[in-house]
C-alpha cells in the first residue's frame, strides 16, 4: 500500500480527542463556526465520546498554545462493497482558515479509518462551493460519486465524495465537463448516472469554475 505524504506544520499538530474537556471544546467550536443559535443544531459532547469508544473518529488540531482550532468527527458506514469511514463534519476556527488545517483533519481521520481496517472515506459538500470542491477533488484526490438532491431540505443539494485511502492520487482521465451554476443539479446527475465521477473542479481565467468528470475505477 502506498502511503500518501502527510501535510507538515510546525505551528499546529493533529491529535485524537479523548477527554470530556476536549469534547466540550469541540462542541463550542462547532457552534461558533456555523453560528448556530438554535439548540436543535448543537453537537452533543457525549456523542463524540461514544464515537471515540466505538470505532469512530474525533480528531482535532491544536495550536502552539494547546488550543483547539479545528476538529472533525466521523463513524463507520457500510454498503454493498463493504465498510467505509463517513466524515460527518469538519470545522476550522474563522481566524485559522486557509492555513491547511482542513487537510490536517482529513489526514488524521484517514489514519483512524486505516487503523480500523477501512480503506475508503466519504463525506459531502455543497457543489456550488468551488473552493471546497477543488480541495476535495484536486488536492485530496477524492471523487464525486453520488449527487444527493435536497439532502438537507429543499434546494440544499450535496455531492457525496469517496476517497481511496490506500493509494496516492493519480492522474485522472477527463471526458466531460460542466460549468458551475445554479442549474448544476441536472448536469451533475446525468453524468454520474452515465457511470462517470467528478474528478476535478478548477477556476478559469474568466472567473467561471468548471467540473471535470472521468470514468469510475472501483478496483
Amino acid at each position: 500500500m502506498n502511503r500518501i505524504p502527510e501535510p507538515a506544520s510546525e505551528q499546529f499538530r493533529a491529535v485524537s480527542l479523548t477527554t470530556p474537556a476536549r469534547y466540550a471544546e469541540a462542541a463550542v467550536l462547532y457552534r461558533e463556526v456555523f453560528d448556530y443559535q438554535d439548540p436543535d443544531y448543537a453537537l452533543n459532547p457525549r456523542l463524540l465520546g461514544a464515537l471515540t469508544s466505538n470505532g469512530g473518529s474525533v480528531v482535532g488540531v491544536l495550536d502552539e498554545d494547546d488550543r483547539l482550532v479545528a476538529f472533525a468527527y466521523g463513524f463507520c458506514g457500510t454498503d454493498r462493497r463493504g465498510y467505509y469511514h463517513y466524515s460527518q463534519s469538519a470545522v476550522v476556527a474563522a481566524n485559522r482558515q486557509g492555513q491547511g488545517l482542513g487537510r490536517m483533519l482529513k489526514y488524521a481521520q484517514r489514519d483512524v479509518a486505516l487503523s480500523h481496517g477501512m480503506t475508503r472515506m466519504r463525506w459531502t459538500y455543497d457543489p456550488l462551493q468551488t473552493r471546497n470542491a477543488h480541495f476535495n477533488l484536486d488536492v485530496l484526490g477524492a471523487r464525486g460519486r453520488w449527487y444527493a438532491p435536497d439532502m438537507y431540505g429543499p434546494g440544499i443539494d450535496r455531492v457525496i465524495v469517496e476517497w481511496d485511502l490506500a493509494r496516492a492520487p493519480t492522474p485522472r482521465q477527463e471526458v466531460a465537463e460542466i460549468e458551475v451554476s445554479d442549474q448544476i443539479r441536472s448536469g451533475f446527475m446525468k453524468l454520474l448516472d452515465n457511470g462517470l465521477a467528478a474528478v476535478s473542479c478548477r477556476q478559469l481565467q474568466d472567473g467561471t469554475a468548471v467540473y471535470y468528470f472521468g470514468p469510475v475505477d472501483d478496483a
